[in-house]
């Protein structure tokens, strides 16, 4: 045997028994060969499916490091070789793919790559149950006179109703393992156990053992009030195929590629169907996508009978749920994402998805259609969301055809859209960053659009409108062009959770979101996540009482808040004749309704000579034994208003005091300074002009804290001080462009002022 022939034998050992990282993937280890295998199942899947998207860059990506790889197996190789005889390189040869058949055949390298091929769940391959029919579960609504608003379904009336309206704390931004992006994930937890994490109960996460135990558990210090499961409708049909043996379709290769290297399957789907503007369905759902449309319904009846089995109808009122769904469209990457939120039980069969509708107008088509205008119980909101992603695609002042808005767009838009999703865990949509409010600079991404967080050499800056503030005043300068303000949002906030777990924003133990490329599928990480974004917010609703009905219509009028996560307890009142000692006296409520119209209210014609006043009423976040809440440092209030056809904006300090010296040592994360436990103030408007439109809400702002990024350096025992601290991916922690410190706050939705 020659020194070339145990060359080569050495080195197709290396290629098949030796690991090589998988780098685009950030995650597992395998043979040169199993890499080149990927390549070309992905290559089938785009000859076999049409596929498209980011695949040229898996094949660019995978191609060079499969040529990298071998490259340095054949320098290794060669090394051997050059000064040992050839029968010892046969002999290692033949070692080594000794070794490559014991770990095929044993699975030692799919291990880490089977998280997926157990996730399926009881009942998945049943068939929809032929009488299923939510309308029939109860018998009809009640009248109640006096009520303050309408029931639209049965139930006991709750013993703890106000007719000063409570505050009641939820999530409307979850996603399950009924999701591709937190199957593709590891996420295991159904929508039922998503409402007991609500509730209060403890539940695991990803990464599993071999036995399926989770490593990890989560728990709430304070349960929620309520919660909306948002589960995205785009290719639910096929990852119910894909979880569940035996249906047809489940052995296609999208779906064995999905089960046995997840993260190559989730990147491969997202850049088909979940980053494109013409979306493609795979061959196995059929013509037309029909059996996958189809199969889509199994999902969907047992996210509508989760709900059921939460929703609390008794008197005690403990907990509500919200059927509902997320409309995902991702045009090139540009998030045009909406939650939707039913009021009742009494909901579409068929769910609209960005593959079926890709427009705007097509969406609000179908939840017009199949809810809205019938003459049933039927009632929703829409909740559009990270217009900060959304590339300008999201909220825009020109029609398809490059003409301005019609009044007609307007007016549909403004019966649908009625609250706007401000901070979740993928950036803060507030506003852009700016020299004339530096708190602006909190949580804000640097780039426009999704695929940008992997690829940043495509950064580009959020487009026009891509911020709260801007859609606000767009929606008032088209207010006083068309007399129908299009973009007239009250604001919220939610998590976006990929692990099914509805409000589980505290910094100091976020064990991330399995959302993006930041992955614990595999082994529990250094760091949870993406040092960009954040655990999300939670969303406050002053309401009668703890009943579907009564938050609804809480939403409708825009009574809501969102907060960054902590619960601080925030009531402001707009009107032009506001008693000045409002906060003086126990009554800031009674006195607040009698006098102006809470957040989300409409103020209209000024009587002359007079102003407009704006009462705040702020309290910190109580907190829980386990986490205590932080002092409150400051209350602003944010203007917009119009002026000759553009929109304008200032903040007013209202209460507080923004240089209180209140700091946090992020090595401890102790904190030192005075702060606040409430603050009061009516605030009058110095530059009231009472013939332009104007809007009006209040920032409400916390003492610095521990940011999670923090926390998590913390734990791992970094200190910047000493380099051998911070290595690998812990390098991140002494990046100064990441944040350690976080100022947590709150936003009101606007009051909005008509001459």
């Amino acid at each position: 045997m020659t020194r070339r022939v145990a060359r080569r034998l050495l080195w197709l050992a290396l290629v098949f028994a030796a690991p090589a990282p998988i780098l685009a993937l950030g995650e597992g280890t395998i043979p040169v060969a199993q890499l080149l295998f990927m390549m070309a199942a992905a290559g089938a899947i785009v000859v076999t499916e049409s596929a498209r998207g980011a695949l040229p860059l898996l094949f660019l990506v995978f191609g060079l490091q499969a040529l990298a790889y071998s490259l340095v197996h054949w320098g290794l190789a060669w090394l051997f070789t050059r000064f040992t005889p050839p029968p010892v390189g046969a002999i290692a040869a033949a070692g080594l793919m000794v070794g490559a058949v014991w770990a095929f055949s044993t699975g030692f390298y799919d291990d880490p790559f089977r998280a997926m091929a157990i996730t399926t769940f009881p009942g998945q391959a049943g068939e929809p149950r032929a009488d299923f029919d939510p309308a029939t579960w109860h018998p009809a609504p009640v009248p109640e006179p006096g009520l303050a608003f309408d029931r639209t379904e049965w139930r006991e009336p709750c013993d703890a109703y106000d007719v000063q309206r409570q505050l009641f704390w939820g999530d409307t931004h979850i996603h399950t393992s009924y999701s591709f992006d937190a199957w593709g994930q590891g996420t295991r937890n159904t929508p039922r156990d998503a409402y007991r994490f609500a509730k209060g109960e403890e539940l695991g996460i990803q990464p599993y053992d071999a036995a399926g135990r989770p490593l990890r558990t989560v728990k709430l210090d304070r349960p929620l009030d309520f919660t909306l499961l948002s589960d995205h409708a785009e290719v639910m049909g096929e990852v119910r195929i894909c979880q569940t043996p035996g249906l047809p379709g489940h052995d296609a290769l999208p779906c064995r590629l999905a089960r046995r290297w997840p993260l190559l399957g989730y990147a491969i789907v997202n850049s088909q169907m979940m980053d494109e503007a013409d979306p493609v369905r795979y061959g196995f759902c059929g013509p037309g996508g029909s059996y996958c449309r189809d199969t889509a319904r199994r999902p969907w009846q047992e996210i509508q009978e989760a709900a059921e089995e939460a929703y609390d109808r008794t008197s005690a009122c403990r907990f509500t749920s919200f059927v509902g769904f997320e409309w995902s469209g991702n045009p090139d990457s540009s998030m045009i994402h909406r939650n939707v939120l039913f009021r009742n039980e009494v909901v579409p069969q068929r769910l609209s998805n960005f593959v079926d509708d890709r427009t705007n107008e097509a969406f609000w088509k179908w939840l017009d259609e199949s809810c809205l205008a019938s003459d049933g119980r039927c009632d929703a909101l829409a909740i559009p969301h990270n217009s900060n992603l959304g590339n300008g695609r999201l909220f825009t002042q020109e029609m398809a055809d490059g003409a301005a808005l019609s009044r007609e767009y307007a007016e549909i838009r403004a019966r649908i859209e009625l609250l706007l999703e401000v901070t979740q865990h993928k950036g803060d949509s507030e506003c852009r960053k700016n020299a004339n409010d530096p708190l602006c600079d909190f949580e804000t991404l640097a780039f426009g659009r999704m695929r940008e967080q992997a690829t940043s050499w495509e950064q580009t800056d959020p487009a026009p409108l891509s911020y709260a503030r801007e859609i606000l005043g767009a929606g008032l300068v088209e207010q006083a062009r068309l007399g129908v303000n299009p973009f007239k949002l009250g604001l919220m906030a939610a998590t976006d959770t990929h692990l099914g777990t509805p409000g589980l924003v505290d910094e100091q133990s976020f064990p991330g979101h399995g959302a993006g490329i930041a992955s614990a599928r595999l082994k529990i990480p250094k760091l949870p996540d993406d040092v960009r974004f954040n655990p999300g917010g939670l969303q406050a609703v002053w309401a009668e009482e703890n009943s579907r009905d009564s938050l609804y219509a809480g939403m409708q009028r825009r009574e809501t808040y969102g907060t960054s996560g902590p619960r601080m307890v925030v009531r402001s009142f707009t009107g032009f004749d506001l008693p000045e000692d409002l906060c003086e006296r126990g009554d800031f409520a009674a006195r607040g309704y009698a006098h102006g119209v809470p957040m989300g209210g409409d103020l209209a014609g000024a009587p002359s000579g007079a102003g407009v006043s704006v009462a705040v009423l702020a309290q910190r976040d109580p907190g829980s034994a386990a986490r205590p809440g932080v002092q409150l440092q400051r209350l602003q209030v944010v203007k917009l208003w119009e002026r000759d056809g553009g929109a304008h904006q200032k903040v007013f300090e209202v209460a507080g005091d923004p240089d209180n010296g209140a700091r946090v040592d992020r090595n401890t994360c102790e904190t030192s300074g005075p702060g606040f436990d409430d603050l009061c103030a009516v605030w009058q408007d110095p530059e009231f002009d009472a013939d332009l439109h104007a809007a009006y809400y209040v920032r409400v702002v916390e003492n610095p804290t521990c940011r999670w990024t923090a926390h998590a350096c913390n734990a791992q025992g970094v200190r910047c001080e000493n380099p051998t601290t911070a290595e690998g991916l812990l390098i991140t922690c002494c990046d100064p462009d990441v944040p350690m410190t976080i100022q947590e706050r709150a936003w009101t939705s606007p009051v909005w002022y008509t001459p």
